[in-house]
């Protein structure tokens, strides 16, 4: 039995989250104990954009320092979110002669380094390279050659880039809050490891993350991506319909739309009404809980009508898993019945809940799927989170032996 720290961090518009796990393996089957979960409202972020870097590196200090508070431990890498209009996908195509009677993992890794081999502007960074499928001797759909005889190995490779400028300021961000940023990984990707289950990758499914500033899109089918899309709205011009609409700062607004907000209006009774900051300081107005609904509807079916344009860019089948909604902006009641009115297909909500124990429960929201995916993506893919001096020697012992 081992274990070892792991730690996601997403910094987003509205809100960054940081997640610290013990990655607990026994044998082939792994589980993620959750030990501290922080939360803070983000400054400087704007549209999953790095805006203003002291703001930025306070709201990542805060959020850590909140969850190694919790979990009574120290952590100093991270695997980190990032998202936004500037990451783009494109697929790249790699062929080799196989080098012996059948293919081992020097041919596989020979027709991924050739897949890869692209020029990547200097203003483009590399975050993924994933294997689609592998194709022996003109035989496609295969998943893993290795062991299989033939002469001939291509695969069809999916890479994410994002812009170096914007890859550069989040890793300077978590620096100088004093922190090392191990990875950056795609948050669409990272929150569909949290929320998906493979019979959804298989049969096909569209995954709605539905953010502060922006909304991520990823539709898998045969348990590969087939596109990854990001729509420039989000809760955050919810939030400012609702400042127009209803003549209320800001802040006024968000808390309305958390404490009131309904996203579809025929689960609102028209009676209803609620007290609202008014004229003076301290005026007081009554407003109809519909007219709050009705704003927040109007603008979310906007937003979901786009979401299903890119869906339908994927290819023209249909998503036999129909759409899992995630995100802080899933929370609100009635948006999986206009959900369902804008794709045409079963909708549900996911939060994070397979293969997590500890303080489970603290994390199982949509809005924390995307720091519970950056440390499953950890536990997976990457290295110990070092947990300090103790952390340090524990790594080192295991690295020897």
């Amino acid at each position: 039995m081992t274990a070892r720290l792991v730690a996601g961090l997403d910094i987003g518009s509205t809100k960054t989250c940081a997640v610290i796990a013990e990655v607990v393996s026994d044998g082939a089957d792994t589980a993620l104990k959750v030990l501290g979960v922080g939360e803070v409202t983000s400054a400087g972020v704007r549209r999953e954009v790095v805006t203003d870097l002291e703001e930025t590196t306070a709201s990542v200090r805060g959020a850590l320092k909140e969850a190694e508070l919790m979990a009574g431990v120290s952590v100093d890498r991270l695997h980190v979110g990032i998202a936004g209009r500037h990451i783009d996908a494109n697929s790249s195509a790699g062929i080799v002669a196989v080098g012996g009677e059948e293919i081992g993992d020097a041919d596989v890794e020979r027709v991924q380094e050739v897949a890869r081999a692209v020029v990547v502007p200097g203003d483009r960074e590399l975050l993924h390279a994933l294997p689609q499928e592998y194709i022996v001797d003109h035989q496609g759909g295969i998943r893993d050659p290795r062991g299989m005889v033939g002469t001939r190995l291509e695969t069809e490779v999916y890479l994410i880039t994002a812009e170096a400028a914007a890859c550069q300021n989040l890793r300077k961000a978590v620096s100088r809050a004093g922190y090392a940023a191990e990875a950056l990984v795609h948050e669409p990707i990272a929150a569909a490891r949290a929320v998906l289950t493979e019979d959804e990758r298989e049969i096909g499914v569209a995954l709605v993350d539905l953010g502060g500033g922006t909304t991520e899109v990823a539709v898998f089918r045969d348990g590969r991506i087939k596109r990854l899309a990001t729509v420039p709205l989000g809760g955050g011009v919810v939030t400012a319909d609702l400042v127009k609409g209803l003549a209320l700062p800001f802040h006024e607004a968000e808390r309305a739309k958390r404490k009131h907000g309904v996203a579809f209006a025929q689960l609102v009774d028209p009676r209803e009404t609620i007290e609202l900051p008014g004229p003076g300081p301290d005026g007081k107005r009554s407003v109809s809980r519909e007219l709050i609904a009705h704003i927040v509807e109007q603008r979310l079916d906007e937003i979901l009508g786009l979401v299903a344009e890119e869906m339908t860019q994927a290819d023209g089948e249909t998503l036999g898993a129909g759409v899992v909604l995630t995100g802080g902006g899933a929370t609100l009641d009635g948006t999986v019945e206009v959900a369902q009115h804008a794709f045409g297909m079963p909708v549900r909500v996911g939060a994070p809940g397979t293969r997590l124990a500890g303080l489970a429960d603290s994390v199982r929201r949509p809005k924390f799927a995307t720091a519970v995916g950056l440390a499953l993506h950890a536990a997976d893919t990457g290295r110990a989170a070092d947990g300090g001096p103790v952390g340090r020697v524990l790594s080192w012992i295991r690295e020897f032996f």
